[in-house]
């Protein structure tokens, strides 16, 4: 990658984190310990399907942790800190193995990147916060801290996701389809 080419990676990465902590903010719902529906997943996404995977991974990296700093994280401990924010974040740079393979690309990298950051949530739920499970989720009796974890992070995570594969593939529909695809840097 050429000098310029870096220049306006790692500015396009700083746009597009200070974007998705932006958007972070503006929640439809807001569960009590955390977890909201939003698009902040959606620019990292874009980011990542344009520049690929080792861009995206560092971009959600700095998302991830600008995101427990700033957007009022929610944690237990260190290892909340890790697995909600950044490596979940991080995670979402997995939409980069989509670039490069058109539009199906950029579903699959959509859903690869959003199914990256469910699976860290996921897993910090039920193992770190599996002790503070009610013995009640949306009236079914709770007995399994996965189960709960499944529930309590699949919900927003899988709106928050589908939304923003809607506005992606509503977006390659569009001419900025060149944009998502990365013709205009190669």
């Amino acid at each position: 990658m050429s000098q310029h080419l870096r220049v306006r990676m790692l500015c396009e990465g700083a746009v597009f984190v200070a974007l998705a902590e932006i958007l972070g903010f503006l929640k439809i719902g807001h569960l009590p310990n955390g977890g909201s529906v939003s698009l902040l997943m959606l620019p990292m996404i874009v980011f990542a399907l344009r520049w690929g995977l080792g861009s995206g991974l560092l971009a959600g990296f700095a998302l991830g942790f600008l995101d427990f700093l700033v957007g009022g994280g929610i944690a237990i401990g260190w290892q909340s800190i890790l697995g909600d924010y950044v490596i979940a974040l991080t995670a979402l740079g997995l939409a980069g193995l989509g670039r490069g393979r058109g539009l199906p690309g950029l579903a699959v990298g959509t859903v690869l990147g959003c199914l990256g950051r469910f699976l860290s949530i996921w897993v910090t739920g039920a193992t770190l916060w599996g002790e503070y499970m009610p013995e009640e989720f949306l009236g079914l009796p709770m007995t399994n801290e996965w189960v709960y974890s499944l529930l309590y992070n699949g919900i927003p995570i899988g709106a928050s996701s589908a939304a923003t594969l809607a506005v992606v593939l509503a977006l390659a529909a569009t001419p900025a389809r060149r944009y998502l695809l990365g013709h205009d840097i190669q």
